[in-house]
């Protein structure tokens, strides 16, 4: 099927062929003639699998430009994916005259977006809590409504916005058309279906599919002190050229963002506490490749759709099954090749058997990097970095010193001390310590999901390190030495963890 065979008006044919479609992907062809015909519908689709256009789409489609009345309400759980969608409405809509949209979210002045719903936009994009504080307000009038979009529905329930949906659906006329999209569908989601949509029809993309050949799926195994050491490795080692990795608490994001940078990694953090301008900011950098690691909690990285990430790392492995599956769809698309490696506590492997088990991947034990393999893969690239700019150098500026030097000293111990520099060998990284998900054999222990939490403060010794990395040692004490080879810490001390909640 081709998109000149949905009956599809003109316009929009011009813009899906300017966005660079050929042919509408699975969820796009089983959806969008459903829509069309004024069908509610279930979607279980990705986000990168193309699904905003499957609905995005028929709603431009069937839009009154002449008509002033907010006709689509879309709600998304996160700014960032309210932001995405209504750029790609504004994408396909652009050659059809008449069309205005609007975002509205929390974190904005609400002044101006009261001020831009005057201007009568036909369509609404925003997050539950901004869209309900607007209905409350009066100055979001939906009596009128023809389409309700409910998007990444899981990660909304997953974020507590159940009852927002609730107070939100209550507004809105009965004779709308619902549509519901999941990257994966709990028995919550069908219960929404059930009690909200008429008669929906249920479009289940196979769970093989959500978890393409495409993305080549591996797994390490690693005590929590060293983990920081077997991300440089892979890091060094495989050079991804863009890469998301997941932690599990914002402590640990900005921690580990922190030591990338430190380490001359171009890396960036983003969870739910940075300002909504340095969010945009650093998603902005990210997306035009200027940082090409972003470190991330699973609630900040929801609905980040950025091309062309070649790996995600699994810092801390996911609580379930569903939660891997949103991880590792961030990368293996378009036709391009990924990789995920989820580093494994061995106290957490059942954890991984879940996964393992849910049919949807194949998980392989990956061999961590050698300490020689990681130093050698800097020095490539301090290599072609001097290749690069060896040509742009002001020779007569630096001649003087560049001779007394090349006189008192060894030339080679000149280009090893500038090597040393360039790939920063002897850098101190610490990164706390978090206690290992509980052990599913015998429940949840008494501090519930992970997080090493104590009553005031606590000794803690972290028996080799003392939490604490040196890039130029790159290995472990004997006794836990599994990526080194017996090189013993110079940093063996005790610390003091504070009781912070991350």
């Amino acid at each position: 099927m081709n998109f000149n065979e949905l009956g599809l008006s003109n316009d929009l044919l011009e813009a899906i062929e300017k966005s660079g479609f050929k042919e509408p992907t699975p969820i796009q062809e089983k959806t969008i003639p459903l829509i069309l015909n004024g069908k509610d519908v279930i979607g279980q689709a990705q986000t990168g699998t193309g699904k905003t256009a499957a609905f995005a789409i028929p709603i431009l489609q069937q839009l009154d430009v002449n008509n002033p009345d907010v006709q689509a309400l879309i709600v998304s759980p996160t700014r960032e994916l309210a932001m995405q969608t209504d750029h790609e409405i504004q994408r396909f809509g652009k050659f059809k005259k008449g069309v205005k949209s609007l975002t509205v979210y929390g974190g904005s002045d609400i002044r101006h977006q009261i001020w831009q719903l005057k201007r009568h936009p036909q369509i609404i994009v925003g997050t539950p809590g901004r869209i309900q504080d607007h209905i409350r307000r009066h100055t979001l009038k939906l009596a009128h409504l023809k389409f309700l979009i409910l998007d990444e529905a899981d990660d909304m329930l997953d974020m507590g916005f159940l009852e927002d949906i609730k107070n939100i659906i209550k507004n809105l006329p009965d004779d709308r058309q619902t549509c519901l999209f999941s990257a994966t569908m709990p028995n919550s989601i069908k219960k929404v279906g059930v009690q909200f949509m008429h008669h929906p029809q249920q479009i289940t993309i196979k769970a093989k599919e959500l978890t393409t050949d495409l993305v080549s799926q591996y797994y390490v195994k690693a005590k929590d002190f060293e983990k920081f050491d077997l991300l440089t490795r892979l890091l060094d080692t495989q050079k991804p050229k863009v890469s998301i990795i997941f932690c599990r608490t914002k402590r640990r994001v900005d921690e580990v963002s922190k030591g990338l940078i430190k380490c001359g990694y171009p890396a960036a953090g983003i969870h739910g506490d940075l300002t909504q301008e340095r969010r945009m900011n650093i998603l902005r950098d990210f997306k035009k490749k200027k940082i090409t690691i972003l470190v991330a909690t699973d609630v900040a990285a929801r609905g980040i759709d950025v091309s062309g990430v070649t790996h995600v790392y699994n810092f801390d492995i996911p609580q379930d099954p569903d939660s891997y599956v949103h991880r590792i769809g961030r990368t293996g698309r378009a036709g391009h090749h990924g990789e995920s490696i989820t580093f494994v506590d061995p106290r957490e492997m059942n954890y991984l058997r879940d996964i393992d088990k849910s049919d949807r991947v194949k998980i392989s034990p990956l061999k961590a990097p050698s300490k020689q393999a990681a130093i050698n893969g800097r020095l490539d690239d301090a290599k072609d970095q001097i290749n690069k700019s060896i040509d742009k150098v002001n020779v007569d500026q630096f001649n003087g010193y560049a001779t007394d030097l090349l006189n008192q000293y060894d030339p080679k111990a000149l280009v090893a001390l500038l090597l040393d520099r360039m790939t920063r060998q002897n850098v101190n990284v610490r990164i706390s310590p978090l206690r290992p998900l509980p052990n599913k054999k015998h429940g949840n222990n008494r501090h519930g999901h992970g997080g090493r939490h104590f009553g005031g403060h606590r000794r803690f010794n972290h028996h080799n390190h003392g939490g604490r990395f040196n890039r130029h040692d790159h290995g472990y004490n004997r006794h836990h030495n599994r990526f080194g080879h017996g090189e013993r810490h110079n940093s063996g001390k005790s610390f003091t963890i504070k009781n912070k909640r991350d």
